[in-house]
């Protein structure tokens, strides 16, 4: 198990590129949204980052526990599930402001019913008191409420990760395996739903942890075996890039997403395999140092996931109010404004907390 934190470029270029696509893929008219994992794979961007933040989860609480000890690393952890909760009620309030917009530009967009908006209106108060106890989780806020459960469940698991990791291992996919039964009984309003089930995207979030402490050697990647994987790896990301651009060209289902249907989780697999290959022959580097700004925006997560959901109900709803979603230009537009209000936000937040440009730990 590796203990020693290193510091890696890589893995804040994998987080920001996935909040790009994250906030791309969310513009309906978005034109380089086509070129992300989620057109030619089963799994997309949130994959990654959930996995992402697993690893980065388990790094950041090994290196407190290091230099102040364990105690200090679960209050750090405590802390930032406060801060993960305030940001989804921030975010939550945006999507409803989102809402609110596209109403009165008498905008015909999806994004009136998707942000709770309507709801809102009928029930104010209720909604209020649903969305606080994560029972109503309006549109992009979704997701958040995952993180905060995840990140408060961390100084549990990561003592029990360090000694037992098989026991954590077939314990996640366990409850994986029952998640998409168990979700009927977590708290949900009426019209509402949880978009992303905790019991199991859990998994996804612990095989990033379990990749952080117990990282696969170098040696094993270039072994036969590691190079088998790797073939069988290409061939599969092959495979399913091929039925997903000719074949099953329509959207997933989404109880294949909101339960992490093992499709997904196959599809992930094999492209962070290969991911790790070209991390290990230093393209991910070679490209990280070319695009910083894509490395800022994965070091300020946060704060760039929360902008990148207004970013991209903002310029939908510009699009449709101007009725320019049917001219590419204008459409690409979008997408650049989108990319460069994230770039700007990150650079922003990093300059306002004062903090040297610096790469999370791996």
């Amino acid at each position: 198990m590796s203990q020693t934190p290193k510091r890696s470029i890589e893995i804040d270029f994998f987080r920001g590129f996935a909040l790009i696509a994250i906030a791309l893929d969310h513009i309906p008219s978005s034109v380089l949204s086509h070129g992300m994992l989620h057109t030619f794979a089963y799994c997309d961007s949130a994959e990654v980052f959930v996995f992402m933040s697993g690893y980065v989860s388990a790094a950041s609480w090994l290196a407190i526990a290091a230099k102040k000890g364990a105690y200090a690393a679960n209050q750090r952890f405590w802390r930032r599930g406060r801060e993960i909760y305030a940001a989804y009620l921030c975010t939550a309030a945006l999507m409803l402001l989102s809402g609110a917009a596209a109403v009165a530009l008498r905008v015909d967009s999806p994004l009136v019913a998707d942000s709770g908006f309507l709801r809102f209106v009928a029930h104010p108060f209720a909604m209020l008191g649903n969305i606080a106890v994560f029972r109503d989780q309006p549109y992009l806020a979704g997701v958040l409420p995952l993180y905060v459960i995840l990140v408060l469940a961390l100084p549990v698991v990561m003592p029990l990760a360090r000694r037992s990791p098989d026991v954590v291992l077939l314990g996640s996919f366990g409850i994986w395996l029952g998640g998409c039964w168990l979700v009927d009984y977590l708290p949900t309003a009426p019209g509402s739903n949880w978009p992303f089930n905790p019991l199991a995207w859990q998994a996804m979030f612990m095989l990033g942890l379990l990749c952080r402490l117990y990282p696969v050697p170098e040696a094993f990647q270039v072994s036969r075996l590691g190079r088998t994987l790797t073939v069988l790896a290409c061939a599969l990301v092959a495979s399913f890039a091929i039925v997903r651009l000719f074949i099953e060209v329509d959207p997933q289902p989404g109880y294949m997403k909101q339960n992490l249907a093992s499709l997904r989780i196959v599809s992930f697999a094999a492209v962070a395999w290969l991911a790790a290959q070209a991390v290990r022959l230093g393209w991910i580097g070679w490209l990280a140092t070319r695009l910083p700004g894509v490395v800022t925006v994965g070091q300020q997560g946060l704060v760039c996931f929360v902008g990148g959901a207004l970013a991209s109900n903002t310029i939908d709803t510009l699009m449709r109010a101007t009725h320019a979603n049917g001219y590419l230009p204008a459409r690409l537009a979008g997408d650049l404004l989108a990319i460069g209000a994230l770039l700007v936000l990150a650079g922003g937040a990093r300059r306002w907390k004062g903090e040297r440009p610096r790469v999370a730990l791996t």
